[in-house]
């Protein structure tokens, strides 16, 4: 099984003046495959989830390994590295055709919406990242 993945274009408004990337508009990218992939889950509303839970953003490891310019045609790829009962970790790229251009690891943890405190992830949502996580681990081993 390959890695989740959503193809993007660079737009003048993802670039600064010379028209390079700026750099936070990876994790934007990244948020996107991240969303996209749970809405290919069933979920249309990713980071709100039932019984007042929330999905935010934990922790951010990002490596820059070479500039995305104006107009580039990139692919984002979001798969699960971890999978615990209150978090999950995506090991996310960016590529232009076959060249790296950024990778990551964004941990996203289960909050209660008023007490911004861990909570569970809800048991089906679970369940299928578990689901997809072990179809990702077969196909590497």
């Amino acid at each position: 099984m390959q890695p989740f993945s959503i193809p993007l274009r660079v737009y003048i408004e993802d670039t600064d003046a010379g028209g390079i990337v700026y750099y936070v508009n990876y994790l934007k990218y990244m948020e996107r495959s991240r969303t996209e992939f749970l809405r290919s889950l069933g979920y249309d509303k990713p980071a709100i989830l039932e019984g007042g839970l929330l999905l935010v953003v934990h922790a951010a490891q990002i490596n820059y390994r070479r500039p995305a310019r104006l107009d580039d045609q990139l692919q984002v790829t979001a798969e699960i590295e971890k999978l615990a009962r209150t978090y999950t970790e995506f090991k996310q790229q960016v590529w232009r055709g076959d060249e790296l251009l950024c990778e990551g690891v964004i941990r996203i943890a289960c909050v209660d919406a008023n007490s911004m405190k861990p909570s569970a992830l809800p048991v089906a949502m679970h369940q299928q990242l578990n689901h997809f996580f072990h179809s990702q681990t077969e196909r590497v081993n």
